[in-house]
């Protein structure tokens, strides 16, 4: 039997016995401590790209408020806000399928100001990169780039056709060539096989970023996936934690956005012993999330604490 094949049969064991591996991996290499982080939507919408998934996808017609790029005092001050609520890391975020030209000198000036609040780290998700670009980041003291895969490379033609899984790769490649660190996850949810999902967890094991961003879909009217709901149920989200924990057992699985639809209170707390040991406060790009205040609460009933 080959490696994809028994990791794909254990989601056939009991949830609880596949936390028990889990569990001792997680604190193996990650103690009880959990990594906050925190964004700002630094530019909404009017997106060229088709994901079916996405809300700011100009191919649909979906309700969310628009905006071009906000200024670097107000980045300053949300990245602010962040570090008081217990992040340690802050991403600008853009909407689109590569920077705006006209908007990356500015996008350079706002990485200036998240490094200089105090003991918060600087990341960046704004598309596909050149070559220019990523030298750019890392010379303007950028320390983390995110850019996900979203899904494996036999099923992203199914959500996706105005770029490529290939397109991806290669800004990633370009990240790790600049030295730069990794954010790099998926979302499930969105009709791919359990077969699939353990794709996904190889393709990242082979990627090997510093953490992996886990998303769950949160249909949104107006997209192709609006009507998703049913694709995936909480127990099928831990069990995956759980594997992709014992797959990678040293690199950081982030909770992102979809765990406030997806996860009940008591998943969300299993879920930490399922494998994930950093969390995205507040609000997500254009949904509501969990306010800072619940997730330290979730912290403190579990017995973890907040990595300052």
């Amino acid at each position: 039997m080959c490696i994809r094949d028994r990791f794909i049969e254990l989601y056939e064991e009991p949830l609880e016995e596949l936390i028990k591996i889990s569990s001792v991996l997680t604190g193996t290499n990650f103690g009880n401590k959990v990594e906050f982080c925190s964004l700002i939507s630094a530019r909404t919408g009017k997106c060229s790209q088709d994901c079916k998934y996405c809300a700011q996808s100009s191919h649909y017609r979906t309700d969310i408020e628009t905006h071009p790029l906000v200024s670097k005092e107000e980045v300053r001050k949300t990245a602010e806000d962040a570090r008081k609520n217990g992040a340690s890391r802050f991403a600008i975020v853009t909407s689109g399928k590569n920077p705006e030209e006209s908007d990356f000198d500015s996008i350079l000036e706002m990485i200036g100001e998240v490094n200089a609040v105090e003991g918060l780290k600087s990341c960046a998700s704004i598309g596909l990169l050149d070559k220019h670009e990523a030298a750019a980041l890392k010379e303007a003291g950028l320390k983390r780039f995110h850019h996900n895969i979203n899904t494996c490379k036999s099923y992203y033609p199914s959500i996706c056709t105005t770029h490529t899984y290939k397109d991806r790769i290669r800004t990633i490649e370009l990240v790790k060539e600049q030295g730069l660190e990794l954010c790099c996850g998926v979302i499930l949810g969105m009709g791919e096989s359990r077969e699939q999902r353990i794709e996904m967890g190889m393709e990242l094991a082979e990627i090997s970023p510093n953490s992996i961003p886990l998303n769950f879909l949160y249909p949104i009217k107006g997209t192709p996936f609006e009507s998703y709901i049913d694709k995936i149920d909480e127990e099928e989200i831990l069990k995956t934690i759980a594997i992709f924990r014992i797959m990678m057992p040293d690199i950081s699985l982030r909770y992102t956005g979809g765990r406030l639809l997806r996860l009940s209170k008591t998943g969300m707390a299993k879920g930490l012993d399922a494998g994930v040991d950093a969390v995205l406060i507040g609000n997500m790009l254009t949904t509501i999330g969990i306010s800072p205040e619940e997730d330290k609460k979730m912290l403190k009933e579990t017995g973890r604490e907040l990595l300052v």
